[in-house]
């Protein structure tokens, strides 16, 4: 018989995440650059972070997103038909993290897995990647997860860049259904910036910015971006109940609700005690949002993220 594919929308079953026990709190960094508390909060919002340890690699941080994600969506591992971890901070070329993730969960009956690279916009790419296989009919249930461990290639010299980086990892569950549960993603690049964020090289790579160029970039784009991609969901910004951005810089996180009139939104601020997960941060903050005041059944929420690339990716989705 021919394959007749039947084109469904895509359903957000439930958001969990992990973070490592270890908190970094600015006064432990200003022991080890010259840094201080004040300036740290000052440019970028940040209090605190975790780092992991050194068992705790990519695909572990991974692993426990998922096993949490899955305990909330009270499912199972068999269930899962296709897993997407989106990372920059895998240390292996091969097998792809996906997979390991896979292994590591035990799910069976052969999933497809596949790893997105787009730095700290990783995840609403990934979103979106399994929100079109399930439209297309290849999928029934997927498994979304951003992990990083930025830790591992921190300069630790650098005051700019080593006061950003943390470890963590969030997820999404998602299922078909019927209805117009997450929007159509917005999705693109400035490549003329792609150097601005970067991790290159194999050996003894670190992460490295221009974070001027970027927080330049975003005042200017990001609202409008934004707005594309509230007008795409079909709703007024002011129907928003909440915003969760990448969490890069408070600076770049607090103005944007007042910028597009979301003005009924709780906007996540999570950066200030997780710190820059990259691809991990937007299903973390989300995640840990909904544990500290729940938002409503069905509420719309803006996820937007940029990074390396210049790349930058969001959608509406609809709370469990």
């Amino acid at each position: 018989m021919a394959y007749a594919p039947v084109m469904t929308g895509t359903r957000l079953v439930a958001v969990g995440h992990f973070q490592p026990e270890r908190v970094v709190p600015n006064s432990e960094l200003e022991a080890m650059v010259e840094t201080s508390d004040e300036w740290i909060q000052r440019r970028v919002g940040i209090k605190q972070r975790r780092w992991a340890a050194p068992e705790e690699t990519v695909d572990v941080l991974a692993e426990k997103a998922g096993r949490d994600v899955l305990a909330k969506a009270k499912m199972t591992p068999d269930q899962v038909d296709l897993v997407v971890v989106a990372t920059c901070s895998a240390l292996d070329r091969s097998p792809n993290m996906s997979s390991r993730v896979a292994h590591r969960l035990g799910i069976g009956g052969s999933p497809a897995t596949i790893d997105v690279n787009a730095a700290c916009s990783g995840f609403p790419h990934a979103v979106a990647l399994a929100q079109h296989a399930i439209a297309a009919g290849v999928s029934t249930t997927a498994l979304v997860i951003g992990a990083e461990k930025l830790t591992d290639f921190t300069d630790y010299t650098d005051r700019s860049t080593c006061v950003l980086t943390a470890d963590g990892a969030g997820a999404f569950l998602l299922t078909a259904d019927p209805g117009e549960h997450i929007s159509p993603v917005v999705w693109g690049c400035a490549p003329e910036l792609g150097d601005a964020v970067r991790i290159e090289h194999a050996d003894d790579s670190k992460f490295a910015q221009n974070g001027r160029a970027v927080f330049r970039w975003t005042i200017f784009e990001l609202p409008r971006i934004a707005r594309e991609v509230v007008d795409r969901a079909g709703i007024a910004p002011e129907d928003l109940a909440a915003i969760v951005l990448h969490q890069a810089n408070l600076r770049i996180i607090e103005p944007l609700a007042a910028k597009i009139g979301a003005v009924n939104a709780v906007v996540s601020t999570d950066v200030t005690e997780s710190g820059n997960t990259s691809a991990a941060s937007i299903p973390l903050a989300l995640s840990k949002l909904q544990e500290k005041d729940p938002l409503p059944s069905g509420a719309p929420v803006l996820l937007f993220a940029f990074g390396g690339g210049l790349a930058y990716a969001g959608q509406v989705v609809r709370m469990p």
